[in-house]
């Protein structure tokens, strides 16, 4: 064909249609749907807004109408509460009342320590809960309510509206009519004041003491969704209780049932918070809720059950407009989308609680004669429209014969031009252009022609880059992914494919994912989803994945965008995959070695907290006796002998008592427990201090001790007062048991650049190298094992440590013959500012008369000395449990408490708590004695109200000092 003969594409395609479509189309299609909506919208909104403003009022009225009924009906109960509530106030006050016996044979007493009635007889159910000690429930009191019992039957069957009357008292006991097995129905450790039944009766909710409505809950006592009338009953300002009328959902369903409203519609209650209260079977399908009328009670409710919160109208899509106009006025009409379908929804306020009474009706009800009229027009439109599709019947046939002789035109070349594409896709030669006599068609396939020469020449460059790069790879790192997030897919090099036996290199995701450990799945898509969602440039995650082998292997994957889309969501992602699983083993060992080593160090410091108890327990009885026989031989000029004995025995047994207390804090301070309470010191107050302590050792060795004078001013090092007192003592003990018979020992300070230095020298026979490299290991005694002089070869080790913890150090020079200097170095501080007034005196140590002292212990030894060593001035009883202790309390009030924490039943800690919540036991002084010495328990004693601790064994004149302080001290 010439080429003179050939037209543009666009134009053969543009002429068919504006002869064929265009036209016609416009035209009739426009005057027939015009004709069809203008008049039947006309027609339609004239009756519409004549049949909206009748609706609307005859609503609205209804509405009012129902409100007052629904009024009527809760002020009706309220009155029978008021009587109710004023009985059971007279019931409460009238003491002379005596319950018969078959009211107290009726109630009984369950394990957990439930008082409660196991028989109907016609009265009302009995439940006082646990959660009030069984010696504090208040069973007069029960028994003076069984009175009302009668009344409460009466009201019951007066109202059908009514399902229960109930009494709740501050102290957790509940009366309730009709009777139910009420152990097998509430949680016997149940707090009735934490739920809404009562504290919206409380002084907080209801200052002006009135009759309250609450909100739809699910009772306790087994009757389902209920809504409770109830009202409080104060003594003069104390809130005694609160009764309450129970009215389940499904009575007022009921009691709605029977309103009239108009146009087939329902009607529902609605709190004052928007809270659907009363739903009817025709409101539960347009708000798509199923009304909780019934619970399963497959167990004793243990907390306070609200409606959920798609009960709340505010809560729901589309319920704005209903709730402004709401909030405008107490009553009104408000068109609604309910159910799919439009709605009226009238409404009017209950003035007694609040509460709206809701009228819907079904806006299609309500417009029927309107929708019959609209339903003639429509069929006026049918016609039209089938004349319309008529005409697109004859229309489209026309097209098809157009469309046929089109295609004839373009189909050869086109399937030319497909299957030079598909050779093209393929790598194959291309075929010989197709001709045409389109132009367009024509330039199309000579295009393709020179675009599958210019892809076979860049193809064969592609594949010799690829092999370089891919050898690249092979040689630094295990393989590459990318990901296309909009098919969802990853592509997987070939060695990864072969390295874990996967089907191919193309896979999905949900594909990828299968071989994924199932514990690091959801962990990989929280990343993936997290990188996508925060705009990250770059991809990181360790996961576990399955080789062909079985076995799961730790991967590296890493990963940067390649391609986001406008929005910023990455297209394309592509990174590596690196085998960490070598890495991930050595990580393994080096954890599991570290919870090896954690477990040693917490089995050693239970093992020692142990061995303390077990041994503090009777070094606290021999202590103590010894002490007694010392006192008791004193005064006695035949008993010389005892008295030496005596001394002894108090001497070794303090000698053990030190050994314990150096186990454990060498064993605190390796675990890094020690708490120190860093401050400025006085250097000549602690120098002095220490050589009054060791004063009369050093005077029974026969030894000479010289103190360095304090300086003027007084210097000031920063440290833990008791902790570098421990240190000095230490040091003045080893120079008092190692020195030369007569020998010197001096004590000073050297003021340096960056510390001040606190030194014991002595005169002893001194320290050759050997033994000084050995001086600082545990239980090192440097030959001394089996000598006479007492000691563990602990001593040192904790020094060192106690003054590591306070930025400090110990060291020592020493020469064998002429005797050893240790020294410790603190930082300097500055001076502290004066303090406050000084510590009271003692308390005197005469006293009028005998004190009554309760004392707590379980073991009869201790018993024995505490009670001997305070004999002179106070009458001690002793008791040996927590359950006899606060028994004792209940009885009497003791002026003082010493208080045992381990006991047979419990610790005595709980003792102390249930002292400080009674008002009349919390000023009692408390002294807490324990063979656990543990700073953290004595710090939790003080915490709770304790006045001093002292661990086992004591010292009997300390006891003494420090009962009179908190006898005649005000404590």
């Amino acid at each position: 064909m010439p080429s003179s003969s050939r037209h543009p594409l666009r134009q053969w395609i543009w002429r068919a249609f504006v002869q064929s479509a265009l036209i016609p189309l416009i035209l009739v299609e426009s005057v027939l749907i015009a004709v069809y909506l203008l008049s039947n919208q006309a027609i339609r909104d004239a009756q519409i807004s004549h049949l909206q403003e009748t609706a609307v009022k005859d609503l609205a009225s209804a509405a009012l109408r129902e409100g007052q009924i629904i009024d009527g009906r809760l002020r009706s109960i309220e009155s029978l509460l008021q009587v109710y509530r004023d009985a059971t106030h007279d019931a409460l006050l009238d003491s002379r009342f005596q319950a018969d016996d078959l009211e107290r044979a009726r109630h009984s007493l369950t394990d957990s320590g439930v008082f409660y009635t196991r028989s109907d007889d016609g009265r009302a159910a009995s439940f006082y809960a646990n959660s009030t000690p069984l010696a504090q429930q208040d069973h007069a009191k029960v028994m003076r309510l069984s009175q009302v019992d009668p009344l409460m039957r009466s009201i019951r069957h007066a109202n059908p509206l009514v399902a229960a009357l109930y009494f709740n008292s501050w102290d957790s006991y509940n009366r309730i009519y009709p009777w139910f097995d009420t152990p097998a129905q509430y949680p016997h450790d149940m707090v009735i004041p934490d739920y809404n039944f009562y504290y919206l009766a409380d002084a907080k909710h209801n200052p002006e003491r009135k009759v309250v409505w609450t909100d739809v809950y699910l009772d306790p006592a087994g009757l389902g969704w209920t809504m409770s009338v109830i009202a409080p009953v104060y003594r003069e300002s104390f809130l005694e209780g609160v009764v309450g009328l129970d009215v389940t959902v499904g009575q007022v369903l009921s009691e709605i049932a029977e309103l009239n409203v108009p146009w087939r519609g329902y009607a529902m209650l609605v709190s004052h918070d928007y809270n659907i209260m009363a739903l009817p079977e025709a409101g539960e399908l347009d708000f798509g809720l199923r009304e909780l009328t019934q619970y399963s009670y497959e167990e004793a409710v243990r907390r306070e059950v609200l409606k959920p919160e798609d009960f709340n109208l505010a809560k729901r899509e589309g319920m704005e407009p209903l709730l402004e106009a709401m909030s405008e006025g107490p009553g009104g009409v408000q068109e609604v989308l309910l159910g799919g379908r439009n709605q009226l929804v009238a409404w009017s306020e209950i003035p007694q609680t609040g509460w709206r009474l809701l009228l819907v009706v079904d806006e299609e009800q309500v417009f029927h004669d309107t929708n019959q009229l609209s339903e003639r027009y429509m069929q006026i439109g049918y016609l039209l429209i089938a004349g319309l599709l008529a005409f697109y019947l004859l229309f489209f046939a026309l097209m098809w014969l157009r469309s046929r002789h089109l295609s004839d035109q373009l189909a050869k070349p086109i399937s030319g031009i497909v299957d030079m594409a598909t050779r093209l896709g393929e790598g194959r030669d291309l075929p010989v252009a197709p001709d045409s006599h389109i132009h367009e068609v024509r330039r199309l396939a000579d295009a393709m022609q020179r675009a599958g020469k210019q892809l076979k020449a860049s193809e064969q460059e592609r594949l010799e880059a690829q092999s370089i790069l891919q050898l690249v790879l092979d040689s630094t790192t295990e393989s590459l992914w990318e990901i296309d997030s909009r098919a969802l897919t990853i592509e997987l090099s070939e060695r990864f494919v072969r390295r874990f036996g996967l089907g191919g290199t193309h896979l999905t995701l949900s594909e990828f994912n299968q071989r994924v450990h199932p514990d690091d799945l959801e962990r990989l898509r929280h990343l993936r989803k997290q990188f996508a969602d925060n705009g990250d440039e770059h991809f990181d995650a360790e996961y576990r994945y399955l080789d062909c082998r079985g076995e799961y292997l730790w991967l590296l994957s890493r990963g940067k965008v390649l391609a986001r889309d406008e929005s910023g969501w990455p297209l394309r992602i592509a990174g590596t995959h690196v085998d960490i699983t070598r890495l991930k083993q050595v990580q393994e060992e080096l954890r599991h070695a570290s919870l090896e080593a954690l477990a040693a160090s917490q089995a050693k410091s239970r093992f020692l907290s142990s061995m303390s108890h077990e041994l503090r327990t009777p070094l606290n009885a021999i202590h103590g006796f010894a002490q007694l026989i010392e006192m008791e031989a004193q005064d006695k000029a035949d008993a010389r002998l005892e008295t030496d004995y005596s001394r002894e025995i108090v001497s070794a047994s303090r000698h053990l008592t030190s050994l314990v207390d150096d186990i454990l804090d060498l064993s605190s301070i390796e675990s890094r427990r020690q708490q120190l309470q860093l401050q400025a010191i006085d250097i000549g107050t602690l120098l002095s201090g220490c050589a009054e302590l060791v004063q009369p050792e050093v005077q029974q060795k026969r030894l000479h001790l010289q103190v360095m004078d304090p300086a003027d001013p007084p210097l000031f090092v920063q440290g833990d007062p008791r902790r570098v007192r421990q240190i000095l003592l230490n040091l003045l003990s080893n120079a008092i048991k190692y020195n030369s018979p007569r020998g010197m020992i001096r004590m000073g300070y050297e003021v340096r650049a960056d510390c001040v230095r606190l030194w014991v020298d002595d005169t002893g026979p001194g320290l050759s190298s050997e033994q000084q490299a050995q001086l600082f290991q545990p239980f090192q005694r440097l030959g001394r094992e089996s000598s006479n002089i007492p000691g563990t070869g602990i001593g040192l080790v904790l020094c060192r440590e106690l003054a590591t913890l306070m930025d400090g150090e110990i060291g020592l020079r020493s020469e064998p013959g002429v005797g050893s200097c240790f020294w410790l170095d603190l930082p300097s501080a500055a001076s502290p500012d004066a303090l406050g007034d000084e510590s009271h005196e003692a308390a005197p140590q005469t006293v009028q008369s005998l004190v009554q002292v309760l004392c707590v212990e379980d073991h009869p030894a201790c018993m024995r000395i505490l009670q001997a060593s305070l004999r002179e001035f106070a009458e001690v009883r002793g008791v040996s449990s927590c359950k006899s202790a606060l028994a004792v309390l209940q009885e009497s009030e003791p002026a003082l408490l010493l208080l045992d924490i381990d006991l047979p039943d419990g610790s005595g800690l709980d003792v102390l708590d249930a002292m400080r919540l009674e008002p009349r036991l919390r000023n009692i002084p408390v002294i807490v004695i324990s063979a656990v010495a543990d700073d953290r328990l004595f710090e939790d004693a003080r915490a709770r109200g304790a006045a001093a601790c002292l661990s086992k064994p004591v010292d009997l004149q300390e006891v003494r000092q420090l009962a009179l302080s908190l006898l005649y001290s005000g404590f």
